[in-house]
């Protein structure tokens, strides 16, 4: 049977493309969320209370009453006993359906009702004495407004009879891992006889189930492995340095490399001077020092003749890098230029045109970086800070500045292990793995927030010793629906309730030179307590701050939490952090706050943020670029991902044949995003 999507209705098509669904196959990849059972009936006196159960009969009386509300109540009865049916909400072609001596078949729980036992919004279709029951459960499959569930069906079942279900991995290799036929896989998932294990089906445990898991995750190893293969066949500039300059800027500094960073930093400079481009992570726990390494990479690029660039995701950690880098590399007479969104045209241009010249061999700024009007002279090292908040075109454009410049990127989000094999795949991964000597430890406390007032008076207490305060709301707004205290309002209540000390206010919607006023006010210690939203959550170095309070700490995600309160702690003194919550928590809310309380180890925190949040808003909006795992599930199919990664090299070494067609079934033409 033909399927050709240019046939289709406009409306139709649109709809499916909603659901990712473009071509024939992807239906065939469009799994049931779960199934109804229509294959077995019972009658009604035997029909269990409170599961979904199929019961038929004929409607004896039905009714539209108006006690407590407007509703339709139709009585059906089977022979064996009666029920009710009530809808709370109905159409005229119902009323038709459930009119008196209609035979309908039901699909539905039963309760105990006002009227006696009942259904409410069952299921209902109209049967004749002899109509069969069907021979496979009923898929329920994920939709969207104006695709009702019998019409996908049909085009479900067109696409498996129209495409091509042939096995992709070579039978010896398929027997071996004992995976199903896909063929055979994909049927059973899409109509599951009235037999199979539906506990398996449920938990995606059947072995259906798991080799459509494994294509899944195979497809994603062989792409990004192919990317990093590719890559390797391109050419960059050796950056080989003799270390000069990155010895003098050690000599300046106060304080020394620890191991962690010296290991991670011979890893960069073998990488540099190879001509081939580096595409490698940098992990760091908050305060690891990843900005050093960075830096001193950036000068080896320098010293081997070729500019470097460093993209921040906001104004705020662009321009803390862009004061820090200056301090330290002025003085080695090296010109850091700042580009940003907020720079005047006078001064953008400037900035724009030393880059282009080659006279400025350090570029600092934020997305600005990767406008069509910006060109280096010679771009050797492209380094973006919180790589995950940008999206993989916007990397990709930074890349394209130079042609194949080498590429660092920096997270001070750690990725668990598990996301690291799948999604970082295609990258070789850096761990600073220690902090830097005379980090103190920061002291976690869940205050319910109706000790709002206690909050106030420790404020109160840590600035009369010197010290400073971060005060972090959620919102900038009030939110009647959210009932969250909010920035600017806090900003007032502790201006007032602290006359002694100045209060400072920062958040997203200020002008970035008003944000900047405030953060350098903040560093001088002219602010005693700055109240600010998360704009605050990466980048602030201020050692005297001391005192951490995040408002709705149950609100926020893990690592969200982890990174501001990693604001702290920055210097010699005892720092604390104090999560404001409101009760009752939920179950998640609960797990999270229990985490960031226990521990402060950066991997275990991600690890549980994994385990909470799932990969796809782990990895920020979905714009990593590279296709979300839609069956797999990275902390329970574990052995599977590494089956998958062990196949994969297999496969890519002798049947290239194979990789091109599991590519093909499952990337369409999408892995062009994975090369960032």
């Amino acid at each position: 049977m033909s399927l050709d999507f240019a046939k289709l209705p406009k409306a139709v098509a649109s709809r499916l493309a909603k659901l990712g669904i473009r071509q024939p196959f992807d239906l065939v990849l469009h799994l049931p969320l779960r199934y109804e059972d229509e294959t077995h009936l019972y009658t009604i006196a035997d029909a269990p209370m409170g599961v979904p159960v199929m019961v038929e009969g004929t409607v004896e009386h039905a009714d539209i009453t108006f006690r407590p509300r407007r509703q339709l109540v139709a009585r059906i009865s089977d022979g064996s006993s009666e029920l009710f049916v009530r809808l709370l909400h109905f159409y005229p072609n119902q009323q038709q359906q459930l009119a008196e001596g209609k035979r309908v078949r039901l699909l539905g729980e039963i309760r105990r009702g006002f009227f006696g036992e009942e259904m409410v919004h069952p299921k209902v279709r109209s049967v004749g004495s002899e109509t069969p029951l069907a021979e496979a459960l009923t898929p329920i499959y994920p939709t969207v407004n104006g695709l009702a569930q019998p019409p996908l069906r049909k085009l479900v079942n067109q696409a498996l009879n129209h495409c091509v279900l042939d096995d992709t991995l070579p039978e010896v290799l398929r027997h071996d891992l004992g995976l199903m036929p896909f063929d055979a896989a994909v049927r059973l998932l899409h109509q599951p006889t009235p037999d199979t294990a539906q506990r398996a089906l449920s938990e995606r445990t059947h072995a259906a189930w798991l080799r459509l898991k494994f294509d899944e995750l195979l497809a994603q190893q062989l792409s990004m492995r192919l990317a990093y293969r590719r890559r390797r066949e391109q050419t960059a500039p050796s950056l080989r340095a003799t270390g000069l300059l990155a010895q003098q800027l050690l000599a300046s500094l106060p304080f020394g490399l620890t191991g962690a960073q010296t290991k991670v930093l011979a890893e960069i400079r073998h990488d540099l001077a190879s001509t081939h481009p580096m595409q490698r992570l940098l992990q760091g726990d908050v305060g690891a020092g990843k900005t050093i390494v960075a830096a001193l990479a950036a000068l080896d690029a320098i010293e081997a003749g070729h500019q470097a660039a460093l993209m921040a995701p906001t104004e705020i950690l662009a321009e803390q890098h862009y004061k820090k880098l200056s301090q330290w590399l002025a003085p080695l007479g090296i010109e850091v230029v700042w580009l940003a969104g907020s720079l005047k045209p006078a001064a953008k241009a400037a900035a724009i045109a030393r880059v282009e010249s080659g006279e400025a061999w350090l570029a600092v700024g934020t997305h600005a970086l990767f406008q069509e009007s910006v060109s280096f002279a010679r771009l050797g090292l492209a380094i973006v800070d919180e790589q995950h908040r940008f999206g993989v075109h916007q990397r990709l454009a930074l890349r394209g500045k130079g042609g194949s410049p080498h590429q660092l990127m920096m997270s001070a989000t750690p990725i668990p292990r598990t996301l690291a094999m799948s999604f970082y795949a295609d990258l070789d991964v850096s761990v600073i793995d220690e902090l830097p000597p005379g980090r103190t430890p920061i002291k976690t406390r869940l205050v319910n927030d109706a000790r709002r007032e206690e909050m106030v008076e420790q404020v109160r207490k840590v600035c009369s010793e010197g010290r400073q305060v971060y005060w972090v709301c959620p919102l900038i707004e009030e939110s009647e629906a959210l009932e969250l205290q909010t920035a600017i309002d806090t900003h007032v209540a502790l201006s007032e309730s602290l006359p002694e000390y100045r209060v400072g206010l920062v958040h997203g919607r200020l002008k970035p030179a008003e944000k900047a006023e405030v953060m350098a006010a903040f560093a001088r210690n002219e602010v005693q307590v700055l109240v600010a939203t998360t704009v605050i959550e990466v980048g602030v170095d201020v050692p005297n701050a001391t005192l951490m309070v995040i408002e709705h700490a149950e609100r926020m995600g893990l690592a969200q939490l982890h990174q501001l309160r990693g604001r702290v702690g920055r210097g010699a003194l005892e720092s604390s952090c104090i999560l404001l919550y409101s009760a009752p928590l939920g179950e998640v809310a609960k797990q999270r706050l229990k985490v960031i309380f226990e521990t402060t180890d950066g991997f275990l925190i991600a690890r549980e943020d994994l385990r909470i949040r799932g990969p796809g808003e782990f990895l920020g909006a979905r714009q990593s670029g590279v296709p979300m795992l839609r069956f797999a599930d990275l902390e329970r199919d574990t052995v599977l991902l590494e089956q998958a990664r062990d196949v994969a090299g297999t496969l890519l070494d002798h049947h290239p044949a194979v990789v091109e067609a599991h590519l093909d079934r499952w990337l369409s033409g999408r892995e062009e995003l994975l090369k960032a």
